[in-house]
């Protein structure tokens, strides 16, 4: 095997694993050597089949392998700029909902890790948002949206007026009703004292049971005075 065509999806782990030449466990192979590059290429449930660079294969247990960063794969169609991403987002957010399901699945262990490589098989979820700008990959049309927040458009109007709001009318406020004197509540003048008293005393004094008037109310100063007495 050409070495320089051999690409890693995998390594060991740091402590080596054990292999086996089918997977069955009746049938131990050689131990693999700690953080070895191997290249995974078929699964059986918890089972994985590695290739290793100068050609041999073996089964090893596939949960014990640590994956590799790999380059995003590249879009089929050259990259298109969209003044309106939201159907391209929608079926992201619809595969990621659909991707995760299947992650849930996995580690509860309702699903092997055949079946899941089997159901996400061609599937492809691209996002990144910064700020305004968008980056969303069209699976319908393989290829990436760009967007810059500039680009909406109102899709539609209307040259209605608004209608204007509408007044709830107000009822005239009567009067609280006055209690007659002696009842119950009714308000009752202040006794007349003998500095409230005029200065001056008039020739034709009131009746004693004539009604009183009621005093001024002090205010904040002192009434002026018009002459000594």
């Amino acid at each position: 095997m050409d070495e320089f065509a051999f690409r890693p999806t995998h390594v060991a782990p740091p402590g080596g694993m054990a292999s086996w030449a089918a997977p069955d466990p009746e049938r131990p192979s050689a131990r693999i050597d700690p953080l070895l590059p191997v290249r995974l290429i078929a699964g059986h449930g918890d089972w994985a089949q590695i290739l290793c660079s100068n050609g041999w294969t073996a089964w090893v247990d596939g949960r014990l392998l640590v994956a590799l960063p790999q380059p995003p794969p590249a879009a089929g169609g050259p990259p298109a700029r969209t003044a309106d991403p939201r159907p391209a987002l929608a079926e992201a957010e619809a595969a990621l909902a659909r991707h995760r399901a299947l992650l849930e699945d996995l580690a509860a262990g309702t699903l092997d890790l055949e079946t899941f490589r089997e159901r996400t098989r061609g599937q492809r979820i691209g996002l990144v948002a910064d700020g305004e700008t968008l980056w969303v990959f069209d699976q319908v049309h393989d290829r990436w949206c760009y967007c810059d927040g500039l680009q909406f458009q109102t899709y539609a109007a209307t040259d209605r007026p608004t209608p204007a709001p509408v007044s709830t009318p107000v009822s005239p406020v009567s009067p609280a009703p006055t209690a007659p004197p002696g009842a119950p509540g009714a308000a009752t003048a202040a006794p007349t004292t003998p500095a409230q008293a005029p200065a001056t005393t008039s020739p034709n004094p009131a009746p004693a049971d004539a009604p009183t008037a009621a005093p001024p109310v002090p205010g904040p100063y002192a009434p002026t005075r018009t002459g000594e007495p």
